[in-house]
């Protein structure tokens, strides 16, 4: 990653993210969902953004593909670019809380120590990562996508739960079994969270 030039320089803002918080009347956060593919997390996080609309709270929904399509359309499925996938949604991710908005984020992040390095870009609570926790079997068996079928193939490559791993949350605010709860049900879970933490 290039270095910043030394004419770059942070522009405070007048008005504060306080500010901000308190005309929405909730608390920034991320929501940031994980989980293998076909798990369910994009279905959940849908969920989860249509609950909290309903409840008058301001968000946006952050999912994988769509932001495939736009800002990390360049961005490979190698490693290196995985990284890369992440560490920007991380910095959009931030900006999104930093507005008081809710942002909930649905990408399969595979790797802990992105996971982490996203917590750690952000204040102490504005990070709450949800672990959407269906089985490989279960997720290949859903396969809503055809990816797992071509990833045997051999057409995929670099394909998360079948040549490259995922690395399950070590401590994750919130896991969720999604083996035969319906997205409405999980949903409960997710803004039950959230207003025991105090962000709604």
């Amino acid at each position: 990653m290039p270095e910043h030039s030394s004419d770059v320089v942070w522009h405070s803002e007048t008005v504060s993210r306080e500010d901000r918080e308190n005309h929405l009347g909730q608390r920034g956060t991320c929501l940031w969902f994980t989980g293998l593919s076909g798990s369910g997390k994009s279905t959940l996080a849908n969920q989860v953004c249509y609950e909290l609309h309903k409840l008058g709270r301001h968000t946006v929904l952050l999912d994988g593909d769509n932001i495939r399509h736009g800002l990390n359309g360049d961005l490979g499925f190698n490693e290196t670019s995985r990284i890369e996938n992440i560490r920007r949604i991380t910095e959009v991710a931030k900006l999104f809380v930093e507005s008081g908005t809710i942002v909930l984020t649905a990408f399969i992040s595979p790797f802990r120590k992105d996971r982490e390095l996203a917590r750690d870009k952000m204040e102490k609570g504005d990070f709450i990562e949800i672990f959407v926790d269906s089985p490989l079997e279960l997720c290949e068996k859903r396969d809503p996508k055809g990816l797992y079928a071509k990833a045997r193939s051999g057409e995929i490559k670099n394909f998360t739960g079948i040549d490259s791993p995922y690395e399950s949350p070590s401590h994750a605010e919130l896991s969720l079994k999604n083996d035969g709860p319906t997205p409405q049900e999980l949903s409960i879970k997710v803004i039950a969270l959230l207003e025991e933490k105090g962000r709604i």
